[in-house]
Order: structure tokens, then C-alpha cells, then sequence
């Protein structure tokens, strides 16, 4: 989709973007091509139109994503993702809660469509640092307001990437909640982590520190699993948002193939966290 954008172009927003279209122009290169175009563009941009879409296509031959970045709306930043999708990672966290600096990171995965990279708190979390300046695009769900933030004050890093919020692509697509049901409406099936969530991964880091390590796997997987969806969530959402331009032979499709998770469940970890829990949770309504 982004060889079919100009609204990235200065003096140009989506209502002349659609223009652009009707007249039979579909991609920068038919644009530079066209003998008309500054008629189409207002005044005093069309004059500079021709020489930024030449700029655009060195951009894009060179890998620059962050020129479109700057030049783009960040509610368009999902026309990027098929053209940079071999430098794109998913990227998921779990901390011990919501308010650094007294709360911290446990684990990070990152998944690039091939391989899956954790880094855990205490063993490797300072490689993540190095690792995700090799990508250019990272995706998110609800990682503008938490993830990002939240390694950016824990670590110490900024990310110049072009970031991709799931949350806000599918918001817009008239999806709601959280990263669990989004994955239910698109029929994203947990299996054995179908119940666990941000607060049992909580849980699991506590007991992992109390000397369990079956709940530091049990911990990993679920992190691992919540990033993997992410490339299937993209997809659609690339997808679906296409559905409102005239250009359907862009879509995408995702390539079967089979993720193993390289961390085991252990259900009797969770139905002990479980257990603990709602023991809990009783005992403190007898108090009240």
C-alpha cells in the first residue's frame, strides 16, 4: 500500500490522495509519469510533488523507514508493514505491574515471523538492548502506552522505530478490548493459556522467584504466545484496513506453518497459582 500513497506527500491529505486515484493513478511511478499532476495538486506543493515522490522511491529502495515515519500520519503507519515485513519484530513484555521504577521488567519476547528471542530478568534481559536495533518496524498491542514506555524508563533505550499499535489499528477497524479477545474474534485459539493473563504472569514470575522454575516456563510461554499472535492479528488488520481502498489485489496472506513454542505449560502450576488466589481472595472478604 505504500507504493500507492501520497498522502505522505506535503500539500497532499487523503481527500487529494482519492483524487490522485480517480484519476488512474495508482502508484508513484505512473505519478511521475503523468503530464497533468501538478494540476491536481494545489498550489503552492505542486511544484515540489515530483521531486519528493522521487525522493520517496530512493527512500523505500534504501530500507528507510523512518522517512515515512516522519512523513506519514501515525494512523497510516500500517500501509508500511508488507513493504518493511522482513525488518519487522512483535514485541510483548511482562513486568511484576504497572509503575516503574518499583515495578520492573520479567520478560521480553520478540518474534520475527521466524524466530522467537526471550530475554528474562536476570539472565540475558541486557542482549534485548542490541537485538531490537536490528529491526525497523515494531508491533505492539497497547505498546504505546505500556511496553514502550515502560522498557524506555526500565532500560534506559529509545526505539527509533516505526511502532505499530495493534490496539489502535483494530480500534479503528471497530475492534474493542484487550489483546485476548481481539484474538477470540479472529478465532485465535489459546489452548492451555486460554485463561492466563497479565496478573497470573504476575504470579508465575513471584513463584518462579520462590524457587520454581516451572513457573518461569509457564511464565515464557504465555509471553511467548501473546507475541506470536501478534503477526496473525497484523495480517488481518492489514487486511481488513485495505478493505477501504480500491486496491484488493494488496492483500496479504499469512504462510501456514507451525510456531513451537520452545517453553512447556504446566498446568499444575497455573491451578496452583490458581488455588492460591481465590484462597486469597476469600480469606480477605472473612476479614471485611
Amino acid at each position: 500500500m505504500l507504493l500507492q500513497t501520497f498522502c505522505h506527500v506535503p500539500g497532499i491529505g487523503e481527500k487529494i490522495e482519492r483524487k490522485i486515484w480517480q484519476e488512474g493513478i495508482k502508484t508513484w511511478e505512473e505519478a511521475l509519469n503523468y503530464p497533468a499532476l501538478e494540476k491536481i495538486i494545489p498550489s503552492p506543493f505542486s511544484r515540489s510533488s515530483r521531486p519528493f515522490l522521487y525522493r520517496s522511491l530512493q527512500k523505500l529502495e534504501k530500507g528507510e523507514a523512518r522517512f515515512f515515519k516522519e512523513h506519514l500520519d501515525s494512523y497510516n503507519h500500517w500501509r508500511l508493514f508488507p513493504h518493511f515485513q522482513n525488518d519487522t519484530v512483535f514485541l510483548d513484555i511482562e513486568t511484576t505491574g504497572l509503575n516503574p521504577p518499583q515495578d520492573y521488567v520479567t520478560a521480553i519476547t520478540i518474534f520475527d515471523g521466524k524466530r522467537i528471542k526471550t530475554f528474562i530478568q536476570g539472565i540475558n534481559l541486557p542482549k534485548f538492548k542490541e537485538e531490537i536495533m536490528k529491526y525497523k518496524v515494531i508491533v505492539t498491542f497497547n505498546g504505546k502506552c505500556f511496553d514502550i514506555p515502560f522498557l524506555e524508563h526500565h532500560l534506559g533505550i529509545k526505539f527509533p522505530q516505526v511502532h505499530l499499535d495493534l490496539r489502535f489499528i483494530l480500534r479503528s477497524l471497530g475492534f474493542r478490548g484487550g489483546l485476548k479477545a481481539c484474538e477470540k474474534s479472529i478465532g485465535i485459539d489459546r489452548g492451555e493459556l486460554r485463561n492466563v493473563n497479565g496478573y497470573t504472569a504476575v504470579l508465575l514470575w513471584q513463584k518462579y522467584r520462590e524457587g520454581c522454575p516451572e513457573a518461569l516456563e509457564t511464565l515464557l510461554a504465555y509471553n511467548v504466545a501473546d507475541t506470536v499472535n501478534l503477526e496473525k492479528l497484523m495480517v488481518f488488520a492489514y487486511n481488513e484496513k485495505l478493505r477501504s481502498y480500491p486496491f484488493p489485489q494488496l492483500s496479504m496472506s499469512l504462510t501456514p506453518k507451525k510456531i513451537v513454542i520452545p517453553y512447556q505449560v504446566h498446568p499444575e502450576i497455573l491451578q496452583e497459582i490458581n488455588h492460591e488466589y481465590w484462597r486469597t481472595v476469600t480469606q480477605k472478604e472473612v476479614k471485611v
